[in-house]
């Protein structure tokens, strides 16, 4: 005990003495060196945001005063084991670093800074055909540290590229058929790029169905026996032909009873699933025999052949072709047509038009009359709407025919609730661009959505609306679809009555929908 306690004075006595020397002895402090081996630890944000931590370091440091080298004035101040984050634009940068000591002295370095971005990464380009246009593609993309992209068609070395962003398609129209090399070139936000090649062949093939409205296609008709046949417009544009553009074939005086045209298609036919043709054909006269033939292209005796005869004269009318029986273990790409075969020419002109391939049933087509006690309609119904063929219960003023389209909107029924009716083959409005519909309604004011679609792909649409002026009576509703695009194959009729309002019970007639000017 006795040992303890002189240790314990001796180190008070020894305190006292301490605290008796005069203050202001600095020698320690002012004698210390200046800060030494500064540095900085630089870590770039890896997003092409040109984010940048930096982590000044040195020896004998109380404090850092960091310049980051841009345009920035400011400068911030750092205790030691302070971080900094500034953004930078890509560039080369020198940051000013100057570190304080405990006595005030000062130590600078100039640190050099590189910030890159990264060159975009997963770059996707998708490449997209048009409907109904063979000329026209669309190109969209996506990567991973883009921030814009840039589209070369591969059409003209001069072309001055097209800027777009991902999200975005952007369209182009090529003038001929080859193939292209689509260039896409993926920016980030400085100098590293990434490109992506692909190659698209652009081709106008001569398919079925062959209806002559393709304004870039050639048509090339192969004649022999001394028929002359060409594309022409439609002399006779009525009935069940309202297209702009025909085929016309001339069977000139004294032409072989043979005389015929062929047109070879570009692919063989394909009788997997339908083995009948229909084709359009004017005549100037009843009984003439037109038949029609398919063979291999390259070897003439493999073929198939059947005959039809006319039965009006002047006037547009279908024919149609049984080719059940043909050999589908051979190839078939050319169709031929021989008017009035058997005998020799006489100079008479004949037409055909939309020659495509068929199940044989009655073509549902435009106009719908309903009056047809064979065809099949086929009313899709959704949202609980029921739609029906019946006898015309109102046979009256604008509307006398027989027969008419029934609708009940059910009580409760949804607000899209309606029809629709899939046509053998799509619309053509190459010639007339309106749609009239006959409609009978309970009521004034009501609203009668009409939208059309591709049955293909249904999100490919367009649709108007027309309001009933009149209740309890027939009148004519007019859908103006001036400038519709004729190449996206509108082929589905859908009608939405009291578009926007649940079902009552109410009931709604329709007929007579027909193209017109």
């Amino acid at each position: 005990m006795k040992n303890i306690k002189l240790i314990a004075s001796i180190f008070f006595v020894s305190l006292l003495l301490a605290c008796s020397q005069d203050d202001s002895d600095t020698g320690f402090f002012d004698n210390a060196d200046a800060p030494a081996n500064i540095s900085a630890l630089f870590t770039i944000t890896q997003n092409n945001s040109g984010l940048v931590t930096i982590a000044p370091h040195g020896e004998g440091i109380v404090s850092y005063e960091v310049f980051y080298g841009d345009a920035t004035v400011e400068s911030v101040t750092l205790a030691v084991g302070q971080k900094t984050t500034h953004t930078y634009a890509e560039g080369q940068y020198n940051v000013k670093i100057i570190a304080t000591g405990i006595n005030g002295k000062t130590t600078e370095a100039i640190l050099p800074l590189t910030v890159a971005f990264v060159a975009p990464e997963n770059v996707a380009v998708t490449i997209i055909p048009a409907t109904g246009d063979t000329f026209t593609i669309g190109v969209t993309a996506t990567a991973d540290f883009e921030t814009y992209f840039e589209v070369w068609y591969g059409e003209d070395p001069s072309q001055t590229p097209v800027q777009f962003n991902e999200g975005q398609t952007v369209n182009h129209t090529y003038a001929a058929i080859g193939t292209y090399a689509v260039r896409v070139v993926a920016y980030s936000g400085g100098v590293a790029t990434t490109e992506v090649i692909q190659n698209v062949t652009i081709s106008n093939p001569v398919t079925l169905p062959i209806t002559f409205e393709n304004a870039t296609l050639n048509y090339q008709f192969s004649d022999f026996g001394n028929a002359a046949t060409s594309k022409v417009a439609n002399p006779d544009i009525s009935g069940i032909n309202l297209s702009a553009n025909v085929g016309k074939s001339i069977k000139t005086a004294g032409a072989e009873v043979w005389a015929g045209t062929t047109i070879v298609l570009d692919s063989p036919i394909d009788f997997s699933t339908l083995t009948k043709f229909r084709v359009k054909v004017w005549s100037p006269a009843v009984g003439v025999t037109v038949k029609m033939k398919i063979e291999n292209l390259n070897n003439g005796d493999i073929n198939h052949e059947v005959d039809q005869v006319t039965t009006v004269a002047n006037a547009w009318q279908y024919l149609t072709y049984d080719f059940g029986t043909v050999n589908t273990a051979n190839s078939y790409s050319k169709v031929i047509f021989f008017f009035n075969f058997g005998t020799n020419g006489s100079g008479d002109t004949y037409y055909f038009d939309d020659i495509r391939q068929t199940d044989g049933a009655e073509p549902k087509t435009l106009p719908l009359t309903f009056e047809s006690t064979t065809l099949n309609y086929g009313f899709g119904d959704f949202g609980n709407a029921f739609a029906t063929r019946i006898a015309n219960p109102q046979s009256n003023g604008m509307n006398t025919s027989a027969f008419v389209a029934q609708v009940v909107k059910n009580a409760g029924a949804e607000v899209w609730a309606g029809t629709a009716i899939t046509l053998t083959e799509p619309i053509d409005f190459s010639s007339f661009q309106k749609i009239k519909i006959k409609v009978w309604s309970p009521a004034a004011g009501i609203p009668v959505l009409l939208k059309l679609e591709n049955s293909s792909n249904t999100g490919i649409n367009t649709e108007l609306s027309a309001t009933t002026t009149v209740a309890n009576a027939w009148q004519e509703l007019t859908y103006d679809l001036t400038g519709i695009n004729n190449n996206n194959n509108y082929q589905n009729v859908v009608l939405f009555f009291d578009f926007g309002t649940n079902g009552t019970g109410a009931t709604y007639y329709f007929d007579d929908v027909k193209l017109s000017n």
